[in-house]
């Protein structure tokens, strides 16, 4: 498995730019995945970006560990909030059961199709049992790319749900609702809530 080079380019070039166009308020679904945890539970954040949610994670009291596969992206979520981010991959994920939650905000959709049921394997050999984990994904019909070159698995909610189930997840709920990319596409999207049994 390797990553897109043209996707991480962007978020690399971009970093400035996109970390200040996305403001400071954190995504539409933290709060209420935050909630189904038990206080200083041990969060892994895959993709923090520019750090609006590890903030908050962190304001909350949690245990976070903040990764982002782009060191530019490191580099702003450190300067604007002081979250400790490190640099790591999708694919250089190897814990084992160290975590009770893993947070990937608008990040496992830019894996390839072909990769992604690895990635959701580490995730889930990642997670304590019961550890829950949230993702969110660009519904379509196909891999593809955005119209700022930069790859996207763009599932179908059957397919995406099947992904997770064959990696031994639960789904807890599956939230589908509009929502505009980077690129200004109104899409629609799907929000997973799953666990490790």
């Amino acid at each position: 498995m390797t990553a897109d080079p043209a996707t991480l380019a962007f978020y690399q070039s971009e970093a400035p730019r996109y970390t200040l166009a996305f403001g400071q308020a954190p995504s539409r679904h933290l709060e209420t995945f935050l909630d189904r945890l038990q206080p200083g539970a041990r969060i892994l954040e895959l993709g923090c970006g520019g750090g609006r949610d590890s903030a908050r994670i962190v304001e909350r009291g949690f245990d976070l560990d903040a990764t982002d596969g782009v060191e530019a992206m490191v580099r702003k979520a450190n300067e604007r909030f002081d979250v400790g981010a490190r640099q790591m991959r999708f694919d250089e994920l190897t814990a084992d059961t160290e975590y009770d939650a893993v947070w990937a905000h608008a990040c496992l959709l830019h894996v390839a199709r072909d990769d992604l049921p690895s990635v959701l394997g580490s995730i889930h050999r990642a997670l304590r049992p019961e550890g829950w984990h949230f993702a969110n994904f660009k519904l379509g019909d196909g891999e593809g790319r955005c119209k700022l070159g930069r790859l996207h698995n763009f599932p179908t909610r059957a397919w995406i749900e099947g992904c997770y189930r064959e990696a031994e997840f639960s789904i807890d709920e599956s939230d589908v609702y509009s929502g505009k990319g980077a690129d200004g596409t109104m899409r629609e999207w799907i929000g997973l809530t799953a666990r490790k049994p």
